[in-house]
């Protein structure tokens, strides 16, 4: 999958430049000092995806590091992507914790999802959105219906693209009756259909499991086909996101999501 996002090409191209870096034995300092008019806090805001490069700090980061032509000029046609903006990018009604999720998802080749209590956002119907966001902001209508456009136009781009999307739901995401009876039966019917995407694997945790690995929560974990791009284990709440990259933190979620993968059923026996 193509890397999408300018805050996720940031990200991208940060962890090459400090391969390269880390290969050729220069620490920050070093290379602050060559005077290439790189200071070592904006090489290391640049190699962390904090801040959009131009295409001559990364020619000259290259010539640095020993980079043949080849490497250089990709990596230069990549800080392209640094600034340039996505529908996301520019959109006042997401957070910026969240818009890098939002490019993380553009680029992700699978996605593995647990909720116990909601049914997830890339496969809400409509409905099932506004009273998800109404609930939530029950006195602002506007902001309310400005959260579901959004949510259905980045449902609308994540299933056009067809990354493998499995997800685990706790039997309750499909008994809260959410939004009242119709909109909760137009939800699993919508679940149904979306289920038969050759894509897709919805999966249901059933009450009769009792305790499960998953108690602690909500979580996602995101692979990539770029071994350059590490995979991603993402924790949302009100005000913020977490996203874990380290090996040992991504191999414990998806340990966990193992479990209850392996303790729930397929959608189609469930309902």
């Amino acid at each position: 999958m193509p890397v999408t996002g300018q805050r996720v090409v940031r990200r991208a191209l940060g962890r090459r430049l400090t391969k390269l870096r880390v290969a050729n034995g220069k620490s920050r300092r070093e290379v602050a000092e060559a005077k290439l008019g790189i200071s070592e806090p904006t090489l290391h805001r640049i190699e962390t995806g904090k801040v959009p490069v131009t295409g001559a700090n990364v020619r000259a980061l290259c010539w640095l590091y020993g980079a043949d032509q080849s490497v250089t000029d990709a990596l230069a046609e990549m800080a392209l992507g640094t600034s340039r903006e996505e529908w996301w990018d520019g959109s006042p009604v997401i957070p910026d914790w969240f818009k890098l999720y939002v490019g993380l998802e553009a680029s992700a080749s699978k996605i593995c999802t647990y909720d116990g209590e909601i049914i997830p956002g890339e496969f809400q119907t409509e409905q099932y959105a506004l009273a998800v966001f109404g609930a939530e902001q029950p006195t602002d209508d506007e902001s309310v219906h400005r959260h579901v456009k959004l949510r259905m136009q980045r449902q609308r781009a994540l299933l056009a693209r067809g990354p493998k999307l499995v997800t685990v739901l706790g039997e309750n995401a499909l008994t809260r009756v959410v939004g009242g009876k119709s909109v909760l039966d137009g939800q699993i019917e919508h679940l149904r259909r979306t289920a038969k995407r050759d894509n897709v694997d919805i999966r249901v945790l059933p009450f009769a499991i009792g305790a499960h690995a998953a108690m602690a929560g909500a979580f996602r974990i995101l692979d990539f086909d770029d071994p350059d791009d590490p995979d991603v284990v993402y924790l949302e709440s009100h005000v913020g996101a977490l996203y874990l990259e380290e090996e040992h933190e991504v191999a414990e979620y998806r340990r966990v999501f193992d479990l209850v993968s392996h303790a729930s059923v397929p959608l189609e026996q469930f309902t």
